[in-house]
């Protein structure tokens, strides 16, 4: 019995986002990109960021949380929003978890809102326990095909491209720093803190 096309279709897309993921996944850095004009300029430390008139909006990154709450990004335009890719799995999203708790509970009260895009679990349980462990509050999309990953951020945009990757959105909703490889918390504040000071 052969399979239909539509199902085919599904399987193909399927088996290049996790070949897309599995190639990319738990980098320690990795080169810069995001295809068209991005006119990004990226520093020593791997953090690419983007001049504000230069800046692309990211498309519908929205879904089911991992305590089963819906959640769109674009709800959260007028703060400042971090987004975080990362899996249980992952040893250097272990590493900078911690970061990310600190500084999404430090900044809070300064408009940010932090967003973590969960991949590549398979189940929401050991991503639940995960987020327990490192004191993770902020809430996390359920994406483990990695679909919101590839569809939610268009060409020319600087999407991420590893686990773990972080993006910054400013206050229209279009991102202004990205990071593919683990950050620390000076890294991280080095990101978000430039997009906060933005009027």
């Amino acid at each position: 019995m052969s399979l239909s096309r539509a199902h085919r279709a599904a399987l193909t897309a399927a088996l290049v986002v996790t070949g897309a993921l599995t190639l990319s996944a738990c980098t320690d850095g990795g080169t810069s990109g995001g295809g068209g004009q991005t006119n990004f300029v990226t520093d020593t430390g791997g953090i690419s960021t983007v001049a504000k008139e230069d800046r692309k909006a990211i498309g519908k990154v929205a879904g089911e949380t991992l305590e089963g709450e819906s959640l769109d990004v674009a709800g959260l335009k007028g703060k400042v929003v971090v987004l975080n890719v990362w899996g249980s799995w992952c040893e250097p999203c272990r590493a900078e978890a911690p970061a990310f708790a600190k500084v999404a509970k430090d900044t809070k009260a300064q408009g940010v809102e932090f967003v973590g895009l969960n991949t590549r679990d398979s189940t929401k349980g050991d991503a639940i326990k995960f987020e327990e462990e490192y004191g993770v509050a902020y809430p996390s999309l359920y994406d483990p095909a990695g679909k919101l990953i590839i569809s939610g951020f268009p060409k020319g945009t600087l999407h991420p491209q590893a686990i773990p990757s972080t993006v910054v959105l400013d206050r229209d909703g279009k991102v202004a720093a990205r990071s593919l490889k683990a950050i620390s918390e000076k890294d991280l504040r080095k990101m978000v803190d430039p997009v906060i000071a933005e009027k």
